[in-house]
């Protein structure tokens, strides 16, 4: 990925600006579309690195669309990449809520618009579920079951029980800071004559 400067930074507003003007429903669904432009595509970056991305996105204040792409352009370029993926990904959703401002009233009354919208509603349902397998079945090829049982008991206590998805967060943020120490310490300990 050796592009001159100007060349990157112009290559990651265009794909961020095609991301965001194609994506509706939300930041979740800009997730896949991301892996496949910046890891499939591009191979600009690992799909560990991806998913690690859009897990501080996730977890940072904010929409996790602009989020993720802040981290991947100043990942990529630095502050100026970040910059210019933030308006690449602010961009569309700015024009067309401007074009709509000017019509809401006949917009939002409009049965075929809300047709439209219930639709994409489905297809934006069947995104999310698409990453969550892809996600998970990658978990789970590693045979690791500390990721395993935290994502289980995550969705359980968000869907059965009504936990705070904050509270959820905070908790596996701790456990993986537990994991992570104990298995440097290890390593540390691998490494002592």
């Amino acid at each position: 990925m050796k592009l001159p400067k100007m060349k990157l930074l112009l290559k990651l507003f265009w794909s961020t600006f095609k991301l965001s003007s194609f994506t509706f429903g939300g930041g979740y669904v800009i997730v896949p579309l991301m892996k496949k432009q910046f890891v499939d595509k591009l191979h600009w970056i690992e799909e560990k690195e991806m998913f690690d991305f859009i897990a501080i996105a996730q977890s940072s204040p904010g929409p996790i669309a602009v989020n993720a792409s802040v981290i991947l352009g100043y990942h990529l370029a630095g502050i100026p990449g970040a910059l210019v993926t933030v308006f690449g990904t602010v961009l569309p959703p700015l024009i067309l809520l401007s074009i709509i401002s000017v019509g809401y009233s006949a917009f939002i009354g409009n049965r075929l618009i809300q047709s439209v919208l219930r639709g994409m509603g489905a297809g934006v349902c069947a995104v999310i579920i698409d990453i969550v397998i892809d996600m998970s079945g990658k978990i789970i090829k590693q045979r690791e079951i500390i990721p395993i049982m935290i994502a289980v008991a995550a969705f359980i206590a968000v869907a059965t029980f009504n936990v705070n998805a904050m509270f959820v967060i905070l908790t596996g943020v701790f456990i993986g800071l537990l994991s992570v120490t104990k298995n440097n310490a290890s390593e540390v300990r691998d490494d002592l004559p």
